[in-house]
C-alpha cells in the first residue's frame, strides 16, 4: 500500500427490495445522473427472491436531490424503502502493490474491528479498498491504518 485517501460529509442511500432487472437499475442511475448527482461508491447484494438492495455513495450536499431523483421510482417499485445515512467519511487504501500482496484486506478488516470501527460499506479493486465509515471514527480509523502499515 501506498497512499490513504479520506473524503468527509459522505451519505450512503440504500434501496430496499429492488427488483433484479438491469433496465430498471440503469433508470435509477440514469435519473440520479439527470439530477446532477455524482455518485462514488456502488455495492449490489446478490438477488434474492428476484430483488436487490443497491447502495451508493454520494456528498451529504446531494441528499435532497437524490431524494427527489429516487421517489420517481415509489410508483413503479411501492415495496421500496429508500435509507439514508449521514455523517460518513470514505477511506481508500490504494497503491498498485497491493494487487502481488496476499492477505491487504483482511490485514485492514482485522485492524479496523481492533479498533471497533463499524463499516457502512467496502468496495475493491485490484489496486484500492474503500470502506465508509462513521465521521466520528475517522481519526482513530486513519490513525491505526497509518500506524500498522506504516503510510504518512
Amino acid at each position: 500500500m501506498t497512499n490513504l485517501n479520506v473524503t468527509q460529509n459522505v451519505a450512503m442511500i440504500t434501496l430496499d427490495n429492488v427488483p433484479n432487472k438491469i433496465d430498471l437499475i440503469a433508470s435509477i442511475f440514469n435519473e440520479v445522473a439527470n439530477h446532477g448527482i455524482n455518485i462514488d461508491m456502488i455495492s449490489q447484494t446478490a438477488p434474492y427472491k428476484g430483488n436487490i438492495n443497491l447502495s451508493f455513495s454520494l456528498d451529504e450536499e446531494n441528499v435532497p436531490k437524490a431524494i427527489s431523483a429516487l421517489s420517481k421510482f415509489k410508483k413503479e417499485i411501492p415495496h421500496m424503502r429508500i435509507d439514508i445515512v449521514a455523517g460518513l467519511s470514505k477511506l481508500s487504501i490504494f497503491g498498485e502493490a497491493m494487487k502481488d500482496i496476499p492477505g491487504v484486506a483482511a490485514s485492514l478488516f482485522t485492524t479496523l474491528a481492533e479498533a471497533g470501527v463499524e463499516l457502512k460499506m467496502v468496495t475493491t479493486s485490484e489496486v484500492d479498498i474503500s470502506y465508509l465509515i462513521d465521521q466520528k471514527d475517522e481519526e482513530k480509523a486513519v490513525e491505526i491504518i497509518k500506524q500498522r502499515f506504516g503510510l504518512e
